[in-house]
């Protein structure tokens, strides 16, 4: 009998992309399988079980995808983070650093309200930069955050701690060494 398949099966190792020295870990197969998108999307929202969630929000790109999918299950609404000049509306930004330079992350200044109960999608955490900016965002506009999910942690880059750290729940399904 076959052994059945966990959700870290199904993501690809591209090597040296997208640059030498970087494993990159693609999810876009694991999206693609109606199977392993299923189980992903239901192991995100496992721990959160009975839990009040009012919104999801998703971090840009894939955490829309991701994000998507769950704020359907749940029948809540769906916010997107996106990266600065993307929304039209009017917007809140905040700075984070990446590992060469910064950027910026916006969300629209009337997309939470106060008080609300919010679930931060993303696929993959890595130095915890671009979700760090995410929650800033989310309780600038009074949104209380019920956890952080991820597909993947990669731990060495520590992102998990540094979220961890912030008093944020943190739930991952997968993680994969070095970065």
């Amino acid at each position: 009998m076959a052994q059945s398949k966990s959700v870290k099966d199904y993501i690809r190792t591209i090597v040296d992309f997208p640059h030498e020295g970087i494993m990159f870990r693609d999810v876009t197969t694991l999206f693609a399988d109606p199977r392993g998108f299923r189980m992903a999307i239901d192991q995100m929202l496992h721990p959160y079980a009975g839990v009040q969630i009012d919104k999801v929000v998703g971090l840009e790109a894939r955490g829309f995808i991701l994000g998507g999918a769950i704020a359907h299950q749940l029948s809540v609404g769906f916010v997107p983070i996106r990266k600065k000049g993307k929304l039209p509306g009017t917007v809140i930004s905040q700075d984070y650093h990446l590992e060469y330079g910064e950027a910026v992350v916006e969300v629209h200044d009337d997309a939470i309200e106060a008080g609300e109960k919010i679930l931060l999608i993303d696929d993959l955490l890595a130095t915890g930069g671009t979700a760090e900016a995410g929650i800033g965002l989310i309780e600038r506009l009074g949104g209380e955050i019920v956890g952080c999910a991820f597909i993947i942690d990669l731990p060495d880059l520590g992102g998990r701690k540094r979220i961890e750290a912030l008093g944020m729940d943190v739930h991952v399904l997968c993680d994969f060494e070095g970065a």
